[in-house]
């Protein structure tokens, strides 16, 4: 039995320390925007943030995980109140079929949260782990420079009501 704290609650679970995350968010906390891929770390679809770094959940053991925060799509925001990335996904209409979409999202917020203004090679080379093949990559790009404006926005927001 080990606590995970996961999108800021704790759970206490009781699987297998060798136990991927994937498995874990997926069919016992049933958060399922990580997505099951490939199960070898190749292509991204289950991408989901430990303390700040993106993080290939289907070769990640739990035992890796505690006392560490796991962050999923679900935690940052909802569809009454998305976050910015996920907003900027939704107006770049950026998802074709949506299975990588998740893990772009999530490796893409793990990038905002380190560097608030990514050139287009930064962005890529954060992305590139992530494999897609629906095409609408020139859409990601787009809609991870929207995500960035719209957080600098609101970070120029906090600080000018600090400020007051």
């Amino acid at each position: 039995m080990m606590t995970l704290k996961v999108n800021g609650r704790d759970h206490r679970i009781d699987a297998d320390p060798d136990t991927p995350l994937l498995y874990v968010l997926r069919e016992d906390l049933k958060l399922n925007a990580a997505k099951f891929g490939c199960g070898l770390g190749q292509c991204g679809s289950c991408t989901v943030i430990v303390d700040g770094k993106a993080v290939l959940s289907c070769v990640t053991p739990l035992l890796l995980l505690e006392g560490k925060q796991v962050t999923t799509l679900e935690g940052l925001g909802s569809i009454e109140a998305p976050s910015p990335i996920q907003r900027a996904f939704i107006e770049e209409q950026a998802a074709q079929c949506g299975y990588c979409i998740p893990g772009m999202m999530m490796q893409a917020q793990a990038l905002l949260q380190r560097n608030l203004r990514p050139s287009d090679e930064q962005i890529r080379a954060a992305l590139e782990p992530n494999l897609c093949r629906c095409g609408t990559h020139m859409r990601i790009l787009r809609a991870v420079h929207r995500a960035a404006a719209l957080m600098q926005t609101a970070d120029a927001s906090t600080a000018q009501g600090s400020a007051q």
